[in-house]
């Protein structure tokens, strides 16, 4: 069913103010894909704060046109579903892991401003932390050094203390 052309004018404006917003796009040939498999991998992306579509070609052409992402418009052949977010880690992963499990759903390129990426590259990029697991891992390494101290500092009176129970100990044991 094809779209008039108000309808296409939504749908280029709603992809262009993802486009504007968006740190990674990642695009993925879905020729065969079941429905069922779409209605979970759409599931998946929501849940990352992925925006995940199908849309033509031209339709997202036009949308990331005067862009950072207009390099990535000859790389839009075929049937393809876009994944657009502005965690470029959560969006490769979340295709990426979806293709591993998926032969029919087949990572073709993606993008990052004013930088085109290959499958590889892509796989790489979902192979790296998330921006929370990295955030975590720089919290726990500047807690570490403060956490240390305190044990430190909390031993003195500590040993004080056990020394004094030692002594009582041997007070009443002679």
């Amino acid at each position: 069913m094809s779209l008039n052309l108000q309808q296409k004018q939504a749908v280029v404006a709603e992809v262009a103010k993802e486009v504007a917003g968006a740190k990674a796009i990642v695009m993925a040939e879905n020729r065969g894909m079941p429905v069922a498999a779409m209605i979970q991998l759409r599931a998946k992306a929501r849940a990352s704060g992925v925006y995940f579509r199908v849309v033509k070609n031209t339709l997202v052409r036009r949308a990331v046109a005067d862009t950072p992402f207009a390099s990535l418009a000859d790389k839009m052949v075929g049937p393809l579903a876009y994944g657009i977010g502005t965690d470029p880690v959560a969006v490769a992963k979340v295709l990426n892991d979806f293709a591993k499990g998926n032969e029919k759903f087949v990572i073709t390129g993606g993008g990052m401003p004013g930088h085109v990426m290959s499958p590889k590259e892509i796989t790489a990029l979902a192979s790296l932390p998330s921006r929370n697991e990295l955030i975590a891992k720089l919290l726990g390494t500047m807690q570490a050094p403060v956490a240390k101290l305190v044990r430190t500092m909390n031993e003195v009176p500590a040993k004080f203390v056990r020394a004094l129970a030692a002594v009582r100990d041997s007070k009443q044991a002679a």
